[in-house]
């Protein structure tokens, strides 16, 4: 019997790569001008992601680039993504070094375009200070322009934060928010409820995206306004020659704007302060309520009410200052809760008959 063999011709097989990396049988070019630009996170040192861009390239035989990034300088490069757009998103705390490559419609691979490594050294200073005034539903803040100064042309922005504030316990609160963003050491946060506090904090953010260290945290409170109020002087019409800060006129323990601001009578032991005349013409702002005193703000004239930020920590006497032009007086006075309250006068004008005008402000525990 006859044995059959079966003759193939010899195949050759070759394994197929979906591209094959080389820097010269490419038709697309490497990419050029890769950047990087990390995402603020509100923590220093931990972006939420990083953003990469590079040029646009209308070579026709462009089909898709590749990003390759690795976490160390002792790590080899390991694909991270491929896009279609110039640009990629990496979510989360980034890898140290990237760059990106094209490949063309047959499946080639160009060479590498440029690496950028993430370095977070290239962080701006922290601002150096944060101060506040208390406005009506409003805060403005102010904070040190170091960060721009000390290197401007790596300046991007400043990040602005808040949370609750408990007065009590002189504490902030744990869940921090982003209020807005601006480019100049200053930034009103508007649309508040009057009376509730919270707390702030500024960053700085470079052009890279990384966030700076937090400037100091400030705490103030929306206080409502009274202004161009006229108080007359007692002695020439007892009618609106008193002013009463704040009355609980409903007794909900709430203040409403119709109780905020109240001319009454100088003879009435309801008023917070009535306006006196001497013998020689002077005027006198005079504690009148029970658990009402008074200080002179600061050692002159202040620019306006909104100078006056704070209420000193000191003790208010009972008696009676000369109201003069320019200058300011910080009131505390008793809720009727056993809460002491903190209030603030600029005077703006003083005639023979009358002063003006009043305001709130933000208190300090006693």
């Amino acid at each position: 019997m006859r044995r059959l063999s079966l003759v193939l011709p010899f195949l050759a097989v070759a394994a197929c790569h979906e591209t094959r990396v080389t820097g010269t049988g490419a038709l697309v070019s490497p990419p050029s001008n890769l950047t990087y630009a990390v995402e603020p996170s509100g923590t220093p040192g931990a972006p939420d992601g990083v953003l990469l861009r590079w040029d646009f390239d209308n070579n026709p035989d462009l089909s898709v680039w590749h990003v390759y990034s690795r976490g160390s300088t002792t790590e080899s490069y390991g694909l991270r993504g491929s896009t279609t757009s110039n640009s990629f998103h990496d979510n989360g705390v980034p890898h140290l070094q990237y760059y990106v490559t094209a490949e063309d419609v047959d499946g080639y691979e160009s060479g590498p375009s440029n690496v950028v490594t993430v370095d977070e050294r290239l962080a701006l200073d922290a601002p150096a200070s944060l101060g506040s005034t208390s406005l009506d539903a409003a805060i403005a803040l102010t904070w040190s322009d170091n960060a721009f100064q000390t290197d401007p042309t790596h300046f991007e922005l400043y990040r602005v934060y808040s949370t609750s504030y408990d007065l009590d316990q002189n504490l902030c609160g744990a869940t921090w928010s982003l209020e807005g963003t601006t480019v100049s050491p200053e930034f009103v946060v508007g649309a508040l409820t009057n009376g509730v506090p919270r707390c702030y904090g500024v960053s700085a953010v470079s052009v890279e995206g990384f966030e700076s260290l937090w400037s100091p945290i400030r705490s103030d409170t929306p206080r409502p306004d009274a202004r161009n109020v006229v108080v007359y002087a007692r002695q020439y019409q007892d009618a609106g020659s008193g002013f009463r800060f704040w009355q609980d006129l409903n007794a909900d323990g709430r203040a409403q704007p119709t109780e905020l601001g109240l001319p009454l009578s100088g003879s009435s032991l309801q008023a917070d302060f009535s306006v006196e005349r001497d013998a020689s013409g002077n005027l006198f702002l005079t504690p009148i309520r029970a658990g009402t005193g008074v200080v002179v703000y600061g050692s002159g004239p202040v620019a306006d009410l909104t100078s006056i930020d704070y209420a000193p920590n000191v003790s208010y006497g009972r008696t009676a200052v000369q109201a003069q032009p320019g200058r300011g007086y910080v009131f505390e006075t008793d809720g009727g809760d056993g809460f002491a309250r903190y209030a603030a006068v600029r005077v703006s004008h003083v005639g023979q008959n009358s002063t003006g005008p009043s305001r709130p402000i933000r208190g300090i525990p006693s």
